[in-house]
């Protein structure tokens, strides 16, 4: 049987992204520099609950001192203009006491955190060498799962044995999006990785058990794995989907080839119909030598960010409005859908459903197609679409935190958390 949420958790969990940004970006003037007014803004939009990348592994698993660790931008002018990427300033920070008072600031806004980790996707790459990711990749792809899970009940035994700070975990994930990162290195690449996946992945939730039998843990996974549920292991206690929806933004990505590198890249098209005028050519575009490690220790691609970095986003967002009309219908059946099979397969597992991310996709830093007309209509579709299906958490919109200029719109979050709680 899954392991409950802790009955001192709430009903509905309104859940804003706050990812890794909540430790990069800590620099004067930037998000995260005041804990305790970022939950006050985030309590004044409706939200009870923060998802996070607690950098377990750093912290608990790397051997590395965290006394101070320094985070900092990707290189130059690199990433500047991308979202989630956009770190202003290098930051030092003591990682243990830093965890610690994001919870302490939990805990005064009674507010409470699903625990996460992003470090084989990118939280690395933020680093100022590359230490963290070397350590990271050093461990066997096939304990990878285990270590997070060690690292991870460590994590829990700490916050734990500073005033019972481990009440304010709502629940734990093993790592962000199980099928897109380098937990699936050394798997048959002709087999599907979310049922490849799931040894690896039991093996890790069955470790965190047996030190934690009363916190609940899962994974989670980008999308809604429609056709290959039979992955998610039966150790899992909460049913974790991430359904972006993409639609006219797969048409795009498609058109100019940002994640397909057997293509060529359409450079002059680009330039024509994205970017800014004075953008470098692709070829042309990177980081300082020195900081070059840092794009092998992320998956957002090289022509994805190079695009989002120089793209024109009244352009960007033009191409997808003048495109949208035919994508509407298919973007909201494909929504739900992805919701009907996910809640239909957390009933039949009995464990609660969470949508900790979505709904379009990956949009430049500058770009408000998600947080525009479109976006916003999305996210009030989705949020009733879960209170219907009887989600116990969800995002209003993985761009609705504080990095993100969808913090503004304060009457959305809002009503979007209220249509969950009703």
């Amino acid at each position: 049987m899954p392991t409950p949420l802790p009955p001192h958790v709430p009903d509905h969990l309104t859940i804003t992204l706050w990812d890794f940004t909540w430790y990069t970006r800590t620099g004067p003037g930037e998000p995260f520099a005041d804990l305790d007014r970022a939950f006050r803004e985030a309590a004044d939009r409706g939200y009870n609950t923060i998802r996070i990348c607690a950098m377990p592994f750093l912290l608990f698993g790397s051997g590395l001192d965290t006394r101070e660790v320094v985070l900092g931008p990707l290189g130059g002018a690199y990433g500047q203009r991308v979202r989630w990427y956009d770190v202003r300033h290098t930051t030092r920070i003591d990682g243990r006491a830093h965890l610690l008072a994001l919870f302490e600031a939990a805990r005064r806004h009674h507010f409470f955190v699903i625990l996460s980790s992003w470090e084989y996707q990118q939280s690395p790459s933020f680093a100022a060498d590359r230490a963290w990711f070397d350590a990271l990749m050093a461990i066997d792809p096939e304990r990878r799962a285990e270590a997070l899970a060690d690292a991870l009940a460590d994590l829990v035994d700490f916050l734990a044995a500073h005033d019972g700070l481990d009440d304010r975990v709502a629940f734990t994930e093993l790592h962000n999006e199980v099928q897109a990162g380098r937990l699936t290195d050394g798997l048959p690449a002709d087999e599907d990785p979310v049922v490849a996946l799931r040894p690896r992945l039991a093996r890790g939730l069955v470790r965190f058990k047996e030190r934690h039998p009363d916190h609940p843990v899962t994974v989670n996974y980008a999308g809604v794995p429609v056709g290959s549920l039979r992955g998610v292991p039966d150790e899992a206690d909460v049913a974790v989907f991430h359904p972006y929806v993409y639609g006219v933004l797969d048409e795009l990505i498609d058109t100019f080839a940002l994640r397909d590198t057997t293509r060529p890249f359409p450079q002059a098209d680009a330039h024509r119909e994205l970017l800014r005028p004075g953008a470098p050519d692709f070829a042309d575009w990177a980081p300082p030598a020195a900081d070059r490690w840092r794009l092998t220790a992320t998956i957002v691609g090289l022509r994805e960010m190079y695009v989002h970095d120089w793209c024109d986003p009244g352009k960007w967002d033009a191409w997808l409005y003048d495109r949208y009309a035919t994508h509407r219908l298919a973007m909201e059946e494909k929504l739900d859908l992805w919701l009907a099979a996910a809640a239909d397969h957390a009933r039949a597992a009995g464990r609660p459903l969470v949508l900790g991310e979505g709904w379009v996709g990956y949009t430049p830093a500058h770009g408000t197609f998600e947080e525009g007309p479109v976006g916003a209509a999305l996210c009030r579709r989705a949020l009733a679409a879960c209170a219907e299906v009887g989600a116990r958490g969800a995002v209003v919109c993985s761009n609705a935190a504080p990095h993100h200029a969808m913090w503004d719109d304060v009457q959305l979050q809002r009503e979007c958390n209220a249509l969950l709680r009703s």
